[in-house]
């Protein structure tokens, strides 16, 4: 039988691709322009070398350190490349890349708890991070065929666990055929400045006779949903999004910028006073754990500056606005600007934010 398989995919990261290298000083976005070149012709050796006299004189950057792991991970140099990844998550624990390029290595390791964890850190950190949700889809199929294969050693005749490794195989094998009408992902070495490459991993095989006598499994039925009122079923017309007035707008904007200052200061504490006390956290995490999170990320040591621009402001209603804004951080080894979208309500009198996320 022929071993199906799926794939984790490493990212070369936002940080790290050329159009984060544009906002660097040209000398600096040079170097490491050169350095992804040398990656992707396979020279990794000179590309190592000379990430290592770009780090020697910029120890902390970010985009020169994830481009050392890749450098690693390329020359199997599994541990060095760990150990990079590891410290990138602890001075930089915003940045989800450095999570699930420690995740894809795990899994060709076969630990599968410890990449499910990671990939876990990247959604938390970054909740609309699509490779890392995948990844972590394609983790629980590979931890999900092991069971069902150590079940069938147990007992080859269990139809049901069968079946539902046959089930898993399917999707593992279509998950990495090329979708039609798109070109195949290249090799690690050919993409690793603009793309994330791919890693393959294997799954264990079943036993020859475990398909041939494969029967369809019983499906167990989902638990009815409880039946609304005559008055509850019918779904409430949804609140009308338009422009906030002026005064509106004007006030939320005042409560985002003292947000940004709270978070440029350092002040944990008056930067979470902004959250509502029904603040929906991005992962599902109590609220104490995500604050506690924040709080690290807020005082970590160097300086913070943190700024919104394009700020657009629309009602729900008299107690509910969204705003849409262009957030742009900078800090002594880091520089981002993304989208950001929150939802905010109206509670004793002061605009709390409710809701937080990436904007398109």
């Amino acid at each position: 039988m022929t071993a199906c398989r799926f794939s984790l995919r490493a990212t070369f990261a936002a940080l790290a691709t050329v159009a984060a290298v544009a906002l660097a000083p040209l000398a600096q976005a040079d170097t490491l322009q050169d350095i992804s070149k040398l990656l992707k012709q396979g020279q990794q050796a000179q590309a190592l070398e000379k990430t290592d006299k770009y780090l020697a004189s910029k120890p902390k950057d970010a985009q020169g350190r994830f481009l050392k792991g890749l450098i690693l991970t390329e020359m199997n140099r599994t541990p060095e490349a760990i150990a990079v990844f590891t410290k990138l998550t602890e001075d930089f624990p915003e940045l989800p890349e450095p999570y699930n390029n420690l995740a894809v290595i795990y899994a060709q390791q076969k630990q599968y708890d410890k990449a499910k964890q990671a990939l876990e850190m990247a959604i938390r950190t970054h909740p609309s991070y699509a490779t890392a949700h995948e990844n972590l889809g394609d983790i629980y199929a590979r931890m999900a065929s092991q069971a069902y294969d150590k079940a069938l050693q147990i007992d080859s005749s269990n139809a049901s666990a069968q079946t539902k490794l046959a089930m898993i195989r399917d999707l593992m094998t279509a998950s990495s055929r090329p979708t039609p009408g798109k070109p195949v992902a290249a090799t690690a070495a050919t993409t690793a400045a603009v793309a994330p490459p791919v890693v393959e991993v294997k799954p264990v095989e079943a036993k020859p006779e475990a398909k041939a006598e494969a029967k369809p499994a019983a499906v167990k039925p989902a638990a009815p949903p409880v039946a609304a009122s005559a008055q509850t079923s019918a779904p409430a017309p949804a609140a009308e999004s338009k422009p906030a007035p002026a005064g509106t707008s004007s006030d939320i904007e005042k409560t985002l910028e003292a947000w940004a200052s709270a978070w440029s200061k350092k002040n944990a504490k008056g930067y979470l006073s902004y959250y509502a006390k029904d603040f929906q956290t991005p992962a599902g995490e109590s609220r104490a754990t995500w604050e506690s999170e924040r709080t690290k990320r807020v005082t970590k040591p160097g300086k913070i500056e943190v700024n919104i621009g394009n700020l657009n402001v629309t009602a729900e209603g008299a107690d509910r606005a969204t705003a849409r804004f262009r957030q742009n951080y900078r800090s002594a080894s880091l520089k981002t600007s993304s989208n950001k979208v929150l939802v905010l309500v109206r509670q004793d009198g002061k605009w709390l934010i409710q809701q937080e996320r990436l904007g398109k």
